[in-house]
This record gives C-alpha cells, structure tokens and sequence, in this order.
C-alpha cells in the first residue's frame, strides 16, 4: 500500500481526496452510508453570517456529461453549524474544511473571526456578488481577490486559509498571484462556471435564476488546465476540483501540480464515489510503483519541453 497522506499548510490529511462544498452537506447522509472518518476532508456547505433559504426553484438541471445549479447558498448560517454540526464532524476522524461565502467584506471577516481555531482549515468562497461594488463577484478582479483575501486572513490568527478561485476570469494565474500576495496559505479550484440550459417547448431557462454553476465530469480539461497555470503561478499549495470522477482523474489534477483533490458532483450519481477514488488512488500507485501520492504532484511535463 502507497502512503497516502498529505500535510497542507501543516494540517495532516489521511489522504488528498476531499468532499468539495455544496454536494456533502455537513456529511451526516454520507456517514449513514460509509464511514466518512475514511476520506481525507470535508468541505462543509457554504456558510454565510445568517441561515439562507436559497433561491427559488427550479434550481438545478440537468445537462450532457454536467449539472447546472443555483441553490443560492442555501445554509443554517454559522451559529446553526458551530452548534449543531462542528463537533459531530469533527468527532468522525475526517479534516473539517468551512466553507466561508458572504456579501461584504465585513461578513467575511466575522465569520473567519468566529471559526477561526475551531475547524482545521477554512476555504473563502469568493465567487459571491459584492453587494456593496455593484454586485460583481469578489473572486473577478485581482484586486478584490487581494482585498477580500486580506481581510479574511486578517481575522484568521491559527487556522489555514484556501481561496477558492473562480474560473469565469480573464486569467487564473493572476487571481491566483493576487490570492497568495493577501495572504492565502492555500488555493483550491476550480469552482463552478457560468452557464444556462433551455427549456425549449417553454423557450425558457430551465433555472428559475436563468443561469448557474456548471459542474461535473464535462468540465474537467478546464478545471485541469486552470490548475496546471496556477500552480505554476504561485508557491502555495493548490487543491484541484472539476469533474472528477474517478481515481485517474483525480491523478490527473495530481500531476497538473495539485497537492489534493476535491469532488464534487460525482457524489450525486454515486454516493460512494468518494471511498472508491481513494481505492483506486492506493491500486494505481501499487501497478505503478508509486510509494507515497506526493511524488505524483506537478510531475507533468509539457510536450516540446525537457
């Protein structure tokens, strides 16, 4: 058996497969099925200061080989979380990874401020719409990642904090950049796109929101290609998302210079998707010779280069 285990930004891993936020829950229907103590970390759905209804539905449909959603981060809120979920998870052996998602910047900094020592490490969701700059996402521009990433890890005096970037940018590497120059200690991408499906007998979206965040195994060679670029941009440590389904697919995101995987979507197909990524991630390195998953990080080399 290879070595499975990871250490991100001094937080130990048992191994770099990881439950990406909104397809988990808080793990509880997950754990009903399997002992989520087997899989490396849970990232908790996305936490917001008050409990969120979402949007309206329909909010999720269907597409070829990906799913659109626009639940509308749909949430207790921080307290419920803290309450009633933190110390369950906790108690089940995985690494808690929150969620943080907000409209403000002051929302962000309070909720890292309130979570911070309690979880291992926290992930700023920055594809949310600043309310207070016109609606536009934080996670656009470089320098609102900069910004928003620097308040958070100003609220943050022990607990690790990822940056989750989102891909509908003009380039990953700089939003990675400015992410690091804010102070992330860790990246983790991609998150949803941008996209709508047509309803066309009522020549309508099928979304009520019109548009969601398109995920799932179609939107894997952008996901892989976005991590390659950003980990070769910054010197933090990148955890790699987008379509993954399989363990050779997470081992793609290995080599692209990922130091760990998150998935998602395949959750919804299969519910133990997750145990048997690590499965197989232990078989391939067994046929391979691989003796511990960190010499498969950025092992990836480009055709045409030595």
């Amino acid at each position: 058996m290879a070595n499975l285990s990871v250490n991100i930004c001094g937080v130990e891993f048992k191994n770099p497969v990881i439950a990406a936020s909104g397809t988990f829950g808080f793990g509880r229907e997950f754990h009903e099925l399997y002992d989520i103590g087997e899989i490396g970390g849970v990232s908790t759905k996305g936490l917001t200061r008050e409990p969120r209804a979402g949007n309206p539905v329909p909010r999720i449909a269907e597409s070829r080989g990906v799913i659109l959603n626009a639940v509308g981060l749909q949430n207790p809120g921080v307290e419920h979380f803290i309450e009633y979920d933190l110390e369950w998870l906790k108690s089940t052996g995985t690494r808690v990874i929150a969620n943080v998602a907000g409209k403000t910047l002051d929302d962000y900094f309070s909720i890292c401020e309130r979570l911070n020592g309690k979880v291992d490490m926290i992930e700023l969701n920055i594809s949310c719409p600043n309310v207070k700059s016109g609606g536009m996402a934080f996670g656009i521009k470089p320098q609102s990642v900069e910004e928003v990433t620097r308040i958070a890890k100003s609220a943050l005096k022990t607990t690790p904090l990822i940056v989750k970037l989102s891909p509908n940018v003009e380039s990953i590497a700089e939003n990675a950049r400015a992410a690091e120059r804010g102070g992330a200690d860790c990246l983790s991408l991609i998150n949803t796109l941008t996209g709508m499906a047509i309803d066309i007998e009522r020549r309508r979206p099928i979304i009520a929101n019109n548009t969601g965040g398109v995920s799932g195994a179609g939107v894997k060679p952008v996901a892989v290609r976005m991590t390659y670029e950003a980990s070769q941009a910054v010197k933090i440590p990148v955890i790699g998302m987008g379509g993954i389904t399989c363990a050779e697919d997470a081992i793609e995101f290995l080599m692209a210079g990922a130091v760990a995987v998150q998935v998602g979507t395949a959750n919804f197909t299969d519910p133990f998707a997750l145990p048997k990524i690590i499965k197989g991630l232990d078989a391939w390195c067994a046929r391979h010779g691989v003796k511990d998953v960190r010499e498969l990080t950025g092992v990836l080399k480009l055709n045409g280069k030595e």
